[in-house]
């Protein structure tokens, strides 16, 4: 099923096998992405298939300096004729909700996700709607163009399960994507999946096996980062919050899944890490200085502790 699910989608996303990957790990492992890259990398077109693949509705938010936290979530809206309030549903009721450049609204903006994000469930007025089940926040920012933005906050960024690092095509992919689009040939994405099919895939997530052994490397891991040796201190302000090892935890089992196995191995810790654990490492200023950016720390933490 899996595999079916990614043919559909790469019927219209060429390449961005990370991306789609960990599209997967998050929906099945109820968790948000936080999607960097540069503009035209598919972003969009990658969810809003995914949204078509499993049948779900997806929603897409431009995240801009005017919009306001009503703007996501609704409103309450005076019904003259009776004259009594209403309640607007926002864009946010929904299963995919894209949130398209959210460092371009202000953290007030920012910040009505959260409760939504953590909890499942809105506040308008003085009542709380629960969302649908299924519900997944990809949230995405441009490395490039800083003017105007709004740096999300530690405690914003670890809301979300994964970040993910989105790059340019390879040659031959970005040939096969300028003739296709030029043609209009992209193939029509059919649904593979239902509701059972949905339960279903999650509960056998679940029962990926994982070793004792590896529990405690994860940990291992985590705490690598909160007391971090001599030469990785000066880089590290704050080290990863305990959502951080349910995060790894979780999509390990999700990735090892994904990729076909009923256990989980180091290497699918390993390669979780850096999507888990990227942005919830609090950088030093002199990391700045120095050129070191959190996933160069990953990779010396991964090389120092051994994998059992």
């Amino acid at each position: 099923m899996i595999n079916r699910l990614k043919q559909e989608i790469h019927k219209v996303v060429i390449g961005h096998e990370a991306l789609i990957d960990s599209m997967l790990i998050a929906l099945f492992g109820n968790g948000h992405i936080l999607v960097e890259g540069v503009p035209g990398v598919a972003k969009t077109t990658a969810v809003n298939s995914l949204a078509k693949a499993i049948g779900f509705d997806f929603k897409r938010v431009q995240f801009t300096p005017d919009l306001l936290p009503s703007d996501i979530i609704g409103n309450e809206i005076l019904d003259l004729k009776r004259n009594e309030y209403k309640i607007k549903h926002g864009p946010i009721f929904t299963n995919l909700l894209l949130a398209d450049e959210i460092n371009r609204s202000s953290p007030k903006v920012q910040s009505a996700l959260l409760e939504a994000m953590a909890e499942g469930q809105v506040t308008i007025g003085e009542s709380s709607f629960k969302l649908q089940e299924p519900f997944m926040v990809l949230a995405t920012a441009n490395p490039i163009d800083q003017e105007g933005t709004y740096e999300l906050p530690e405690a914003s960024l670890d809301r979300f399960m994964l970040k993910v690092i989105v790059g340019y095509n390879s040659f031959e992919q970005e040939l096969d994507i300028m003739e296709l689009s030029a043609n209009r040939s992209f193939a029509t994405i059919e649904q593979v999946l239902d509701a059972e099919s949905f339960i279903e895939i999650k509960e056998q997530i679940e029962s990926v096996h994982i070793d004792q052994a590896l529990k405690e490397y994860i940990l291992k891991l985590i705490f690598a980062t909160r007391q971090p040796e001599e030469a990785l201190a000066k880089y590290i302000d704050f080290g990863v919050s305990p959502r951080g090892s349910i995060a790894l935890f979780k999509a390990a089992r999700a990735l090892s899944y994904i990729e076909g196995k009923d256990f989980v191995t180091p290497a699918a810790i390993a390669k979780a890490a850096y999507l888990t654990l990227r942005h919830r490492i609090n950088l030093s200023y002199q990391a700045t200085v120095d050129g070191i950016n959190s996933d160069m720390i990953i990779e010396k933490i991964l090389k120092e502790i051994p994998a059992p």
